[in-house]
């Protein structure tokens, strides 16, 4: 079973991202299970989002505490909180940052990677200047990054999941693929 946390900010997709994911990686015969976790409810505030991958049905609905992953959707969150909590040692810790891996102070038992989707987002017009929506830009840097789908997968997801602008969306996970 592999096991993957989010950390994001309300109001990025963080949520949308992990369900995106969820349904690509189901598209592909896997068994997963997606699901959030809220503190306060309002953009800004931390979001958790988890996800659970096996190729056999899943029982366990608790929460993740020692995941073989961490996706950081806020890179602000990696000097706010402990994104590396229970994460397990050759885990990937993969930061959406303009900054390279190197540049982030993380412990050498991980691999990291750095997929820059907010300037993609920002690129294909997802969100605002102000609140860019880097949800499947993340996916496509994640699902690369990891290959737990096929790209062809993802967009099938993004397009089925994303009610607006789904073309965009659709760019921006093949660029992030493409770049990270």
């Amino acid at each position: 079973m592999i096991e993957i946390r989010f950390h994001g900010r309300g109001g990025q997709g963080t949520v949308v991202a992990s369900k995106i994911l969820a349904d690509a990686i189901t598209k592909e015969g896997n068994y997963v299970q997606a699901y959030p976790e809220f503190g306060v409810e309002r953009r800004g505030a931390p979001v958790y989002a988890f996800i659970r991958i096996d190729d056999k049905p899943i029982y366990d609905k608790s929460r993740i505490y020692e995941p073989d992953h961490v996706v950081v959707v806020e890179s602000t969150l990696v000097e706010a909180i402990d994104v590396t909590e229970g994460l397990k040692e050759g885990g990937w810790i993969i930061v959406n940052s303009d900054k390279r891996p190197e540049e982030l102070n993380f412990s050498d038992k991980y691999k990291v990677a750095t997929v820059n989707a907010t300037d993609i987002a920002l690129k294909h017009n997802l969100g605002t200047r102000a609140a860019p929506i880097v949800n499947t830009a993340i996916v496509g840097g994640v699902v690369k990054i990891l290959g737990l789908a096929k790209i062809d997968s993802v967009l099938e997801a993004v397009r089925e999941g994303v009610p607006l602008k789904p073309e965009e969306n659709v760019k921006a996970a093949r660029e992030a693929y493409e770049k990270a």
